[in-house]
């Protein structure tokens, strides 16, 4: 029986079965061995100690296996000749409990050259900087569908370009000019499941069962690594506990497939939850932005300088370099715009999607800058937005026209929600424009099933945002049946069709759009199946930025009020709300759920949360020391509005209320004098820019 048949035969009541929830009987337990060290040259691995009825995978196991990665293929199973992260994987080993997999572990001793790194994005930037990679080969995955930059012979592997209108005569044009430069820090996704896969080879074929929401991409890269066709590759997502983009693309399979195709049976992998910290976090930042404008407060001008930090293999980082290219010139017609982003390696574990995918990087520097200049013009921020928001018909600095544009409504409706009008002591705003992946592509197969109602095939995973309810509902609505008579059945790629992947909060509108292609598919045949396939065209010129960013964007605003205790620098939060842009609303808990939820860990990247890292080693890599929001923090008002349009599309918005937060709390501390430029937003940061704003020393800002 394959671990995957296993799986389904737990699912016998009706409740979630997580693939962490438990492993088939005859599954073997992985834990992994990690490097102590940023950057090491390894120089032989010992596991003469280890139990003889253990399986260790050892480098020379993987020496034949592919390197891999989503948008750069630079990462194998296993290191092999050098350690580029504290966490690195360079064994593995596979034994009867996890218990006796820790103590095997433990018994393999690794010889280590310590070599110098690079630990953030100045020391890899620096001239004659260490290099983490010699080369940057971009990757066959159907990931990387846009034209990536590498620059050899640097730590820089992809470089992303606006250009548009002439930003010297722009700035030329321009009466007031501000400048300042930001800072976001590494973050964790701390899911409540952690990574988990369980993998077994049966006839020469791959069986995986996994976590991920990206099965497709999964099959394709470990085809590449085993040398296979991808039809020898099966990929089959249950729902997941949580993941916010920490379970994309290839994190624990290929070990997992690895030690099983060693071991001639089930391996069953389960990390730790330190070893999520090792595993993929969000990208660090520093952003430069310069923006100009008439007297009148026209914006005229901007120009911005970007960094992300990628960590030792770039994952997705050329992607969140390019997203956080647009999104930081913001939802404001600008004449005259360059844009720099580029996506830098360092000696640090990697960093991939993250909620909210760049755009909060980019709104907490483009509209703490938007403060800072209505300050200097001596406007009220509402009102320098109001001046220079995009509206239907507009160009954006990508040279696309926009549509379905609805900034100042969201704008007034924060605005409104903290009674902006009575005073804006003690309050901030903020606003976010947020791509959807474009282009992409969407397929699914409504099927009727022998016992009545429908199969619902597609490759959309469930990782508690509600898409199989969603789809479900849709689903009745254009079957024409009740929603409880539609199965939603897991994504397995031997029998689903294709999708790029569910991220970018594109499932609902590019699936739903796919579901009614498939539904008259089905009653024009007059059959029992119906196929629906839906496209976004699209696309972005990575030199100059001209294109189609996205096919529709993600909006919205978000305002709060808060108080600060200037003696211990706790900032008190009395509101917080947040305005998204939904189109039209399918599943209306589920879209409450989800604004909710995105405003929390808003809050918590604004507030809180922070990977601290000592000479590369993460020093909070526990849910003790790593903070994240709590019931007891969150503000004493937490609303929201889902703005509707009769007839309008269904718009994607599971991550569209995080990035405004941060950046609404940072303009409410700037209301009362308190300039931060970095993230969090911590008490010792805000007692420095109480003494900056009283005239004592405050250190940086």
């Amino acid at each position: 029986m394959s671990p995957i048949e296993w799986f389904e035969q737990q699912i016998v009541d009706g409740r979630t079965r997580y693939v962490g929830d438990g492993a088939p009987p005859d599954a073997l337990h992985a834990r992994v061995v990690r490097s102590p060290y940023a950057h090491a040259r390894v120089r032989g691995v010992d596991a003469s100690a280890v139990a003889a009825d253990v399986v260790v995978l050892l480098p020379g196991d993987v020496r034949d296996l592919a390197p891999y990665g989503c948008q750069i293929a630079d990462q194998t199973v296993l290191a092999l000749d050098r350690v580029r992260h504290v966490g690195d994987p360079v064994a593995a080993v596979a034994a009867a409990t996890p218990r006796a997999a820790e103590e095997a572990a433990r018994a393999i001793e690794v010889d280590y050259e310590e070599l110098p790194a690079a630990l953030d994005l100045d020391a890899a930037l620096a001239p004659g900087a260490t290099l983490v990679h010699e080369a940057h080969r971009i990757s066959e995955n159907d990931a990387a569908y846009f034209g990536i930059r590498p620059e050899h012979g640097t730590n820089v592997c992809h470089r992303f370009r606006i250009r548009h209108g002439d930003v010297a005569e722009g700035f030329a044009l321009a009466d007031v000019v501000v400048e300042e430069e930001y800072r976001t820090p590494a973050a964790q996704h701390a899911p409540l499941e952690p990574h988990a896969a369980t993998a077994q080879w049966r006839d020469g074929r791959l069986e995986v069962f996994t976590g991920s929401h990206t099965p497709f991409n999964v099959r394709s890269d470990l085809a590449r690594i085993f040398g296979v066709g991808e039809d020898r590759v099966r990929i089959v997502c249950p729902p997941m506990g949580g993941s916010f983009g920490s379970k994309t693309f290839v994190r624990v399979e290929a070990i997992a497939a690895a030690l099983a195709r060693k071991a001639g049976r089930p391996v069953s992998l389960v990390l730790p939850r330190a070893e999520e910290w090792v595993t993929l976090n969000r990208h660090p930042s520093r952003i430069r932005v310069r923006v100009g404008a008439t007297r009148e407060g026209v914006l005229v001008a901007k120009e911005v300088d970007a960094w992300v930090d990628t960590g030792a293999y770039a994952d997705c980082g050329p992607g969140v370099a390019q997203k956080v290219g647009f999104s930081v010139v913001g939802p404001y017609r600008i004449p005259h715009v360059r844009v720099d982003s580029c996506c830098v390696y360092t000696h640090l574990p990697p960093n991939g999607a993250f909620r909210g995918f760049g755009a909060t990087q980019a709104a907490w520097a483009s509209e703490r800058t938007m403060d800072v200049l209505s300050d200097r013009l001596g406007l009220d921020p509402l009102e320098l937005r109001l001046r220079n928001v995009l509206r239907d018909g507009d160009v954006f600095a990508t040279g696309e026209t926009m549509h379905d544009v609805h900034f100042e409504e969201l704008l007034r409706r924060a605005a409104s929600a903290v009674a902006w009008e009575e005073g804006r002591s003690g309050k901030g705003l903020a606003l976010v424009l947020k791509g959807m992946q474009t282009p992409s592509r969407a397929s699914i197969a409504v099927e009727r099933r022998a016992e009545g109602g429908w199969f619902l095939r597609c490759a959309t995973a469930e990782l508690g945002q509600g898409s199989r309810k969603a789809l479900t509902l849709l689903a009745g609505e254009l079957l024409g049946c009740e929603p409880r008579e539609v199965v939603f059945l897991s994504p397995d790629t031997d029998v689903v069709p294709y999708d790029t992947r569910s991220t970018s909060s594109r499932s609902t509108y590019m699936m739903g759009r796919a579901l009614e292609a498939a539904v008259a598919d089905l009653r024009a045949s007059g059959g029992e199946r119906g196929e629906g396939e839906y496209r976004n065209a699209g696309g972005l010129d990575p030199d100059t930025g001209q294109g189609v960013a996205s096919s529709h964007w993600h909006q919205g605003a978000a305002a709060v009020e808060l108080g600060v205790d200037e003696e211990t620098g706790r900032v008190e939060l009395a509101r917080a709300h947040a305005a998204v842009y939904a189109g039209r609303v399918v599943n209306r808990k589920g879209a409450e759920l989800q604004n909710e939820g995105s405003m929390v860990m808003g809050l918590g990247s604004a507030l809180f949360e922070e990977v601290a890292f000592a000479e590369g080693q993460v020093v909070n890599a526990n849910l003790s020391d790593y903070e994240i929001p709590s019931l007891a923090d969150l503000p004493r008002s937490l609303t929201h509005d889902l703005v509707e349009k009769p007839g309008a599309e269904v718009h994607g918005l599971g991550e569209t209320a995080v990035p405004p937060v941060p950046a609404a709390v940072g303009n409410a501390l700037g209301s009362l004098g308190l300039h931060v430029t970095r993230l969090p937003l911590t008490a010792e940061s805000v007692l420095a820019a109480v003494d900056r704003r009283d005239g004592r020393d405050g250190g940086l800002a």
